[in-house]
C-alpha cells in the first residue's frame, strides 16, 4: 500500500524529494569538507627541496594547533644556537637559512628575505647577472626588477635603496629577495634552519635532543607555506562547522516540515483508512514505510549530489580566501568520503522518518467517527502538546536572548559560537506559527475588511480554516527572512560596535598605517619623530611566554613608550596607573586576573627571561588583551614576528603649526609604504581589516542558507498549490473567472509571505535586543545596524518566488481544466 501510495500521489511527495535531496546534499557536502580538512595529503617540499636534511629548532611541547595563528614557539622565536650550528657543521657543508620581512617599495605584501646561499635548495637558479657580492646588492625575481637595477627595499629595522645584481626565475611558492650572508644576518639574527648536507645519521647524531632534523616529506615542515596552509585550514575548520550546524538545522527543519505538511495533505486518505477499519498502528506502519521509501531513495540521491557539489563549495571558501588554493575533494573509499556520506544518508532517512511519524501519529490516533470530521475540515484548534512545545519555544527563544544580553555578553564577540545562537528565536517562531497564523491573518487583512468583492474574504477565510497548512507554507519564508535578518544584522551591528570602541579608546587625532605593506618600518617611526611638535607611539608586536608545568602559554605584548601611550590612546585603567611603568614593570588587561603589584617571570622570544612589576590593570575585551612592555624590549619584537609596527599614533605638542607638521610628516613617510591618516580615517581602515573574517563567515553562512530557503520556499509552494485542486474546481464551479481564481491564489501567496516575514521580524527583533544589551555592556551606547536594503531584497525575493510557486500550478491546472471543458463540448 506504500508503494502503490507513492506511485498514485507523486505529484504530492515530489516536494518532500526535492527537498530531502537538498538537504542531505548539504550536509554531505559540508561533512566531506570538514573530514578532508582533517586528512590532508601530503604537501610537497619547496625551499629545501634540495637538501637531503633540514635542521630547525625543536619544540617539543609545543602544539601550533593549541596556540594562536602566527605565534611561534620559545624555541622557534629564539632560532637556532650557533654553538649547534657549529657542531651540525662538524658534519659536513651546512648553509644557514634566515627568513624575515623585507619588501621592495612596489613588491608583494607578502615577500620575504633570504640569504642568497641558501637559494640553491629551494629551485633558484640565475637567469641573468651575479650573486650579491656586497652589503647593498640583491638577487630578485626577474619579474620584479632588472639586474642593474637601483630599488628601495623595505625591512624592519630600514628603508635602504640595493642594487640589483641579478636576477632568477619566479617560483610559485614565495616571493623572495636574496641578500649576501653578512646583510642576511644583520638583518635577522635569529638562525630560522640550517640546510646540512652531511650524512644524516651524523646530522641527527649532532643535533641530539637540541632541535629537530627533517628529512623526506618532513621537510616541508620548515617551509613559509606550512604555517600559511595551517591558517587557512583554521580558518576552514572553523567556518565549515559553524555553516553547517546553521544550514544543517535549517535543512532538517525545512525538510521534517515539508514532509509532515505532506502527511497532511492526505488526511482524508488517513481518515477514510481509519474509517474502514485501520488501526493507529497500521496507519503509522504505512506513513513509515512511506516515509523509509522516500527518504531511501533521496537520501541516496542527495549523497551522490553531495559528493559532486562538495567541491563547488570548497571552490567558493577558496575565491573568499577561507581555504588554500590546492584544497579539493577526490571521491574515493576512503573514511574521510564514506563516513560524512553515510552520515548525511542516515540523517535523511531519520528526519523523513521523524517528520512523517509526527504527522501521522495525530492522525492515526483518532476515532473512526471522528475520522471522517478530520477528512472534512481541516482541524484549527491547537492541540496540548502543540501549546506546550509553543510555550516552550516561547520562553527558550526570550530567555536565550536574554541570557547573552545580561549573562554572557561576550558571546557576540564569538562568531562560532553567536551563529549558532541565532537560530534559537528563529526556529522558536517557526514552532510557534501555527498558533500564530490566526491572530496575524486577521491583522494582516483588517485593511481589507470592507474591501468590494469576495477575494480578501475569500483569502481571510482559507489562510484561518487551513492553519496547518498555512503555517507549513510560512515555515521557509520565515526561515530565510528570519535568519538572514539576524545574520547581517548582527554583523554589522557588531562591526560598528568595534568603531565605536575603538574610537573611544583612540585619542591621537593622526596616525600612520600601512600601505601594501604588513606594517610599518622603525626607521620611518624615526623619521616621523624627528618632525619638530611631534610625538608617536608605534606599538611593536611580540610575545611573551610563561611556563605551565611542561607547556607554555604565551600571550601578545605591545613595545612601546610610556608617555606616548598615554597620550595616543585612552585605556581604561581599573587598577594601579600608568604613570607607574618603567623599564622593570607593564600594563595587563583584567582578563589575565592578575593583581596590581605582583611580579611575574616571563620568557621573552629572544630567549631572555626577565621579572616584571603589574604596574597597571586595564579593562579589555576577550582578542584586545595585551601587555604593554617598556620600549627596552622593542629587540625581541623581531625574533616574536616581523619587527614591524601594525600602526602608529601621531600628536602634536600645544602650539604647533598643523598645516606645516602635516606636511612634514607627508614627507618623512613619501616612498616608504605608509599612509598617514586621521583618527576616523584610521579607525574606517582597522574596522575593514578587523571585520573581513567575521563577515566572510556570517554572510556566506546566510547566502548558504538563503540559497536553501529560496528552494524550500518555492517547493513548498508549488507541493502546496499543487494539491489544492478542489479548492480551484470549487472556485471555477461558482462561476469564478480564471484570473479571479489567479488573483486569489496570488493574494493568499502574499499573505503567507507577509505572515512569514512579520515572524521573522519578530524572532529578528529578539535577536538584535540581545544583541543591543550585550554590547552595551561591552562597549557602551551603540547603535544597532540593519541593511535594509539586503533584508528587503531577501523579503522582495522570497515573496516572489511564493507567488511563482503559486501561480505555476495553478495556471497548469486552468488550462487542464480548460481542455477538459473543450473535449466535453466536443
Amino acid at each position: 500500500m506504500a508503494f502503490q501510495t507513492l506511485r498514485a500521489r507523486w505529484v504530492s511527495f515530489l516536494g518532500t524529494v526535492v527537498a530531502l535531496v537538498l538537504g542531505v546534499a548539504q550536509v554531505a557536502a559540508m561533512g566531506l569538507l570538514l573530514t578532508t580538512a582533517f586528512d590532508l595529503p601530503d604537501r610537497p617540499v619547496e625551499r629545501f627541496a634540495g637538501a637531503p636534511a633540514v635542521v630547525v629548532p625543536d619544540s617539543p611541547n609545543w602544539d601550533p594547533a593549541q596556540h594562536d595563528l602566527g605565534i611561534r614557539s620559545p624555541q622557534a622565536a629564539r632560532g637556532l644556537s650557533p654553538e649547534l650550528r657549529d657542531k651540525v657543521a662538524a658534519t659536513g657543508e651546512t648553509v644557514v637559512d634566515r627568513a624575515f620581512y623585507a619588501q621592495l617599495s612596489d613588491g608583494p605584501k607578502d615577500q620575504v628575505g633570504h640569504p642568497w646561499a641558501v637559494a640553491r635548495f629551494g629551485g633558484y637558479r640565475l637567469t641573468s647577472g651575479a650573486a650579491p657580492t656586497g652589503d647593498d646588492q640583491i638577487v630578485v625575481p626577474s619579474d620584479q626588477a632588472r639586474t642593474g637595477a637601483k630599488v628601495t627595499v623595505l625591512t624592519a629595522s630600514a628603508v635602504r635603496t640595493y642594487t640589483v645584481s641579478g636576477t632568477v626565475a619566479p617560483v610559485g611558492y614565495e616571493d623572495a629577495v636574496f641578500f649576501s650572508d653578512q646583510e642576511a644576518a644583520r638583518l635577522s639574527p635569529r638562525i630560522d634552519a640550517l640546510a646540512a648536507l652531511g650524512p644524516p645519521a651524523a646530522v641527527k647524531a649532532a643535533a641530539g635532543d637540541q632541535a629537530d632534523v627533517l628529512t623526506g616529506a618532513d621537510r616541508h615542515k620548515a617551509d613559509a607555506s606550512e604555517a600559511e596552509d595551517r591558517e587557512t585550514l583554521d580558518n576552514t575548520i572553523t567556518l565549515v562547522p559553524v555553516m553547517a550546524s546553521v544550514a544543517g538545522t535549517t535543512a532538517v527543519f525545512v525538510v521534517a516540515s515539508t514532509f509532515a505538511f505532506a502527511v497532511v495533505q492526505r488526511r482524508r486518505e488517513v481518515a477514510l483508512l481509519r474509517a474502514v477499519g485501520a488501526t493507529p498502528r497500521q496507519v503509522r506502519k504505512m506513513v513509515r514505510n512511506e516515509a523509509l521509501l522516500v527518504g531511501g531513495v533521496s537520501s541516496a540521491a542527495g549523497v551522490v549530489l553531495g559528493l559532486f557539489g562538495a567541491q563547488l563549495l570548497a571552490d567558493m571558501l577558496i575565491s573568499m580566501g577561507v581555504s588554500p588554493s590546492w584544497f579539493t575533494i577526490t571521491p574515493s573509499l576512503h573514511w574521510t568520503v564514506l563516513a560524512p556520506l553515510a552520515g548525511a544518508f542516515l540523517v535523511g532517512l531519520l528526519v523523513s522518518v521523524g517528520g512523517a511519524a509526527a504527522a501521522a501519529g495525530r492522525a492515526g490516533a483518532v476515532q473512526p467517527i471522528e475520522a471522517l470530521r478530520e477528512a472534512a475540515v481541516d482541524d484549527t484548534g491547537v492541540t496540548p502538546g502543540r501549546a506546550l512545545l509553543g510555550g516552550a519555544a516561547l520562553v527558550g527563544g526570550l530567555g536565550w536572548t536574554a541570557w547573552i544580553a545580561t549573562g554572557s555578553p561576550v558571546t557576540v564577540l564569538s562568531p562560532t559560537v553567536y551563529v549558532v545562537s541565532l537560530m534559537v528565536p528563529v526556529l522558536a517562531a517557526a514552532i510557534l506559527a501555527p498558533m500564530a497564523v490566526g491572530p496575524l491573518t486577521r491583522l494582516l487583512m483588517w485593511p481589507w475588511r470592507n474591501s468590494a468583492g469576495p477575494t480578501a474574504l475569500l483569502v481571510r477565510q482559507s489562510a484561518l480554516t487551513s492553519r496547518r497548512r498555512t503555517a507549513a507554507t510560512v515555515a521557509p519564508v520565515l526561515l530565510t527572512v528570519g535568519l538572514a535578518f539576524s545574520l547581517l544584522a548582527a554583523t554589522d551591528s557588531l562591526g560598528a560596535a568595534r568603531d565605536s570602541g575603538l574610537q573611544h579608546q583612540v585619542t591621537a587625532p593622526y596616525a600612520l598605517a600601512p600601505d601594501g605593506t604588513p606594517g610599518i618600518s622603525t626607521e620611518v617611526v624615526d623619521r616621523v619623530a624627528r618632525v619638530p611638535g611631534v610625538k608617536i607611539a608605534a606599538p611593536l608586536l611580540t610575545t611573551i611566554y610563561e611556563k605551565d608545568e611542561d607547556r607554555y602559554d604565551e600571550n601578545d605584548g605591545m613595545v612601546v613608550d610610556t608617555a606616548a601611550l598615554k597620550r595616543a590612546m585612552n585605556l581604561e585603567v581599573v587598577a594601579g596607573s600608568l604613570d607607574d611603568l618603567n623599564d622593570d614593570s607593564m600594563a595587563v588587561a583584567d582578563l589575565w586576573h592578575l593583581d596590581v603589584g605582583s611580579t611575574q617571570t616571563l620568557l621573552m622570544a629572544d630567549g631572555s627571561t626577565v621579572r616584571l612589576k603589574v604596574a597597571a590593570v586595564y579593562k579589555a575585551l576577550r582578542g584586545e588583551d595585551v601587555a604593554y612592555l617598556p620600549p627596552r624590549f622593542a629587540r625581541t619584537a623581531q625574533y616574536a614576528r616581523d619587527g614591524l609596527a601594525r600602526r602608529a599614533y601621531i600628536t602634536l605638542d600645544p602650539g604647533t603649526d598643523r598645516a606645516a607638521a602635516e606636511a612634514a610628516i607627508r614627507k618623512a613617510v613619501a616612498g616608504a609604504d605608509a599612509t598617514f591618516l586621521t583618527r576616523d580615517e584610521l579607525v574606517a581602515s582597522e574596522a575593514a581589516y578587523a571585520r573581513h573574517l567575521n563577515e566572510v563567515r556570517q554572510r556566506s553562512t546566510a547566502l548558504i542558507i538563503m540559497l536553501f530557503c529560496f528552494i524550500a520556499i518555492l517547493n513548498t509552494l508549488l507541493m502546496a498549490t499543487a494539491d489544492r485542486r478542489r479548492d480551484l474546481a470549487v472556485l471555477r464551479t461558482s462561476g469564478a473567472t480564471p484570473r479571479q481564481v489567479l488573483r486569489f491564489f496570488v493574494a493568499e501567496s502574499l499573505l503567507v509571505s507577509a505572515i512569514g516575514v512579520v515572524l521573522a521580524l519578530a524572532a529578528g527583533a529578539a535577536n538584535l535586543a540581545g544583541l543591543w544589551g550585550a554590547l552595551y555592556q561591552l562597549f557602551g551606547a551603540t547603535p544597532i545596524v540593519v541593511p535594509y536594503t539586503v533584508v528587503l531584497g531577501v523579503t522582495v525575493v522570497s515573496a516572489l518566488l511564493a507567488v511563482v510557486g503559486t501561480v505555476l500550478p495553478v495556471g497548469a491546472a486552468l488550462r487542464a481544466r480548460a481542455v477538459q471543458l473543450i473535449g466535453a463540448r466536443e
